[in-house]
């Protein structure tokens, strides 16, 4: 980065080594868009406690100087975001005005709703095993508790191969959009983008069966996302996106 100034991202990671949470994705992009530095406090989820000095056992978050701002967990509030806004209004803005924000708040929620819902369930058992050893039992424990209903995470998972392919047209409205603009935010890159990639980091992150298919429309703009920024999106711990086998007119017809 070409900052001077740094930021402290306590990261959520998994045993690779990647960051979990989009989140955490999204803020090291929208730090990184402002042109700062981003300092990097590895971890998983049983040490944020410790690692933030008890400020949150949960809520992904930043310090900067004696500011620490967590996000809310709810899609589409960007806490983080806003604060670099504010605190550095001289650095290329994030959201250039609240109509954009607005834009990037649909974008956002529809997202988790057509692509994170879905793959939760299809990659519940991968999101585990891919843990730190340390946060496993938490993991399960919560998953399987607090959204589950009760069902273990191997049977959530189960007869993924057939889920898989029913995401695949629900993002096309992401598609339409992009073969009209080479970026969500037009010319150049800017939060919409970041928020949108972050989906597909985490999916990254976590997915031992590819979520895509090798021709993806949207795959020229994954790639170029995750070059952003000196390859900020590129962690060799990532799981490839691409390489969905689609299910062909014969095997749909039974």
């Amino acid at each position: 980065m070409t900052g001077t100034h740094a930021i402290t991202v306590y990261d959520l990671q998994l045993e690779a080594g990647c960051t979990i949470s989009p989140f955490s994705w999204a803020q090291k992009y929208a730090i990184a868009h402002k042109g700062l530095n981003i300092d990097i406090v590895p971890g998983g989820f049983t040490s944020l406690s410790a690692r933030t000095g008890g400020r949150t056992d949960f809520h992904p978050g930043i310090r900067d100087g004696d500011e620490w701002v967590f996000e809310s967990l709810r899609s589409g509030e960007f806490i983080v975001a806003d604060y670099l806004d504010k605190a550095y209004p001289d650095r290329p803005l994030l959201f250039r005005n609240p109509d954009h924000r607005n834009y990037v708040r649909f974008l956002d929620n529809w997202l988790w709703a057509t692509a994170i819902k879905p793959w939760f369930s299809c990659y519940i058992l991968d999101y585990h095993d891919r843990c730190l050893p340390e946060d496993r039992a938490y993991v399960r424990k919560s998953r399987e508790q607090d959204f589950l209903g009760g069902k273990t995470l191997e049977e959530v998972q189960a007869g993924r191969e057939e889920r898989l392919p029913l995401v695949i047209p629900m993002l096309e409205p992401l598609r339409e959009i992009l073969r009209e603009t080479p970026w969500l935010g037009g010319e150049a890159p800017d939060f919409a983008d970041y928020a949108a990639l972050s989906v597909f980091l985490w999916a990254a992150s976590v997915a031992r069966t590819p979520p895509l298919p090798d021709d993806e429309p949207l795959r020229d703009w994954i790639e170029r996302g995750f070059d952003l920024f000196d390859g900020l999106g590129r962690h060799p711990g990532l799981n490839p996106l691409f390489g969905l086998k689609m299910p062909t007119t014969g095997d749909a017809q039974g």
